[in-house]
Parts: C-alpha cells; structure tokens; sequence
C-alpha cells in the first residue's frame, strides 16, 4: 500500500472546495472567483509537490 501524500490529499480537497464554489448560493463573480482560487492552489500543490 502506497503511502498518502499530503500534497496530493491537499490538491484533491482544493479541486472539492473548487467544485462546491461553483455551486455555491453567491453572484457568478464570487463563485468564479473561488473557483478559480481554489484551483490555482490545487495546481500549486501538484506541481511543487509532485502529486499526479
């Protein structure tokens, strides 16, 4: 068994949280917005952590 990789389990909850602002109750720029927030980090945390 493979061992878990934080970045990895970050990267996953950012691109959660990133699917939730979408449909979230806000006006299409706040959600945009989160959305766009949330993935940047997810892409952050893939990259420098090596996540795949």
């Amino acid at each position: 068994m493979p061992a878990l990789n934080p970045s990895k389990i970050r990267a996953a909850a950012h691109r959660a949280m990133a699917l939730a602002a979408l449909h979230a109750n806000s006006s299409l720029a706040t959600r945009l917005s989160r959305y766009n927030d949330h993935m940047a980090k997810a892409r952050a945390l893939e990259t420098a952590g090596g996540a795949q």
